[in-house]
């Protein structure tokens, strides 16, 4: 489920990917939906930066999170729920994915806790965070 935020958020908005910026499969994974993202539905953020906090500070997730965080209309979405929303959001046939929702969540997120835990390990990490080439800086919410 989702966290209510307490600030002004409208469907307007862009929907909002907090990721673990140091995370080589992270990475990839916002490259790939950037990729199919060609209406810019999403901006990103890593996890580590401050429009992450400032983000995170309106929901009731609190602590450091090493999760995929989707902000969609004022609510906070993490794990497989996030996973999923964000594939249904994208290109064919990537939507198709969101069918996985009717799978219940505990069962969903032991898997996507599996690879999570296991990321660095298979995909490595990098020293520092992401920064955006100068063609992609509007999509990103952290960006000098």
């Amino acid at each position: 489920m989702g966290s209510n935020f307490s600030s002004d958020h409208s469907s307007d908005d862009p929907a909002i990917i907090l990721f673990d910026g140091v995370c080589n499969l992270c990475n990839g994974t916002v490259n790939f939906i950037i990729d199919h993202d060609p209406d810019g539905v999403f901006c990103f953020a890593p996890l580590q930066s401050d429009a992450a906090e400032e983000h995170l500070a309106d929901t009731t997730l609190n602590g450091h999170l090493s999760t995929i965080v989707l902000v969609e209309n004022g609510e906070a979405y993490i794990r497989s729920t996030a996973a999923l929303r964000i594939a249904r959001r994208l290109t064919a046939p990537w939507p198709l994915l969101y069918f996985f929702i009717v799978v219940p969540r505990p069962l969903r997120d032991t898997v996507y806790r599996w690879i999570a835990r296991n990321r660095y390990d298979w995909f490595g990490r990098r020293d520092e965070c992401r920064r955006p080439t100068p063609n992609l800086k509007t999509r990103f919410l952290d960006h000098d």
